[in-house]
């Protein structure tokens, strides 16, 4: 089953075609189950979801039902077979709600943040990755791992890094919405990393390339750092690029406790989402409780 005209409009829209496969996709999962679109059925599809699926996907099945939704709203209206027998609609219901211009939606699933970082590379492993890579002359992986963790840079931003932009000591990075976050270099890797990129016969453009000489992919770094971290005898779970993201968080409040200032640096909408780094790993948690709790 297609939806052709659902799909167009997400197309105008200026929707990715990953997007557009995906939001189709879970409106043809919805109709695989119910034989009719209803208000009753949506709360059914939820849990549904809800015994099936982890969180995040989910939450992205929900998502694609709304933006359904709002595509028969704007192509002439909800059918009538959606309201009847339904059970009414309460103004605080937690799974599906109503505005007052008609716009329904199935609400997502919250996620209890958690009180504890875990996964995270430890300063220690960071800097034995380090010393190995340098000291074995894997000098592009060395640098892959500095930046992430010098910059805090998703794997994304890493990947749009020019010599042009390390010369300023920094990049400034767009969001969809026109929002600007500046990724700053510090002093010190740029004195490191200039001139190793420009032996490499890096003198403008990208600098993290495969060896045909095009962007290498966040699949490839991915890969790799694993394999690096089974190699000097690391704990895998705990080398991955995001990791040296959250590396960096860490090390920066312990230097300088501005929560505020990492929340910009990390590009957070949300001073909440930066709030996790002040907290300890379950391991810390559990020792401490260990050392404390004696009664």
């Amino acid at each position: 089953m297609k939806f052709p005209e659902f799909e167009q409009e997400l197309e105008q829209q200026g929707k990715a075609a990953r997007t557009i496969r995906i939001y189709s996709r879970s409106v043809f999962l919805y109709f695989s189950l119910y034989p009719k679109l209803s208000i009753d059925h949506l709360r059914d599809y939820r849990c549904w979801l809800l015994k099936n699926y982890r969180l995040n996907t989910v939450n992205t099945r929900i998502y694609g039902i709304n933006r359904y939704l709002d595509y028969l709203l704007k192509a002439g209206g909800l059918p009538e077979e959606f309201f009847l027998g339904s059970s009414p609609i309460a103004t605080d219901d937690p799974v599906i709600r109503r505005s007052q211009n008609g716009i329904y939606r199935l609400c997502p699933v919250k996620e209890q943040q958690k009180s504890f970082l875990d996964n995270v590379i430890s300063q220690r492993d960071y800097e034995r990755m380090k010393r190995r890579l340098k000291k074995d002359g894997r000098l592009y992986w060395y640098f892959v791992v500095r930046f992430l963790a010098g910059t805090g840079a998703r794997i994304s931003e890493l990947l749009q890094i020019k010599m042009e932009d390390l010369c300023l000591g920094y990049l400034d990075l767009y969001s969809k919405g026109g929002k600007m976050r500046r990724l700053f270099f510090p002093r010190a890797l740029c004195e490191e990393a200039i001139p190793y990129f420009y032996a490499r016969g890096v003198q403008s453009g990208f600098i993290f390339l495969n060896r045909r000489g095009a962007l290498i992919s966040s699949r490839a770094i991915e890969l790799q750092l694993k394999k690096l971290a089974g190699q000097y005898r690391i704990d895998p779970a705990t080398v991955y690029p995001h990791s040296f993201r959250h590396r960096f968080a860490k090390n920066f409040l312990r230097r300088f406790n501005d929560i505020s200032l990492l929340a910009d640096l990390m590009g957070h909408d949300s001073i909440e989402t930066t709030r996790i780094y002040l907290t300890r790993s379950s391991q810390e948690q559990k020792s401490l409780l260990d050392r404390v709790v004696t009664w």
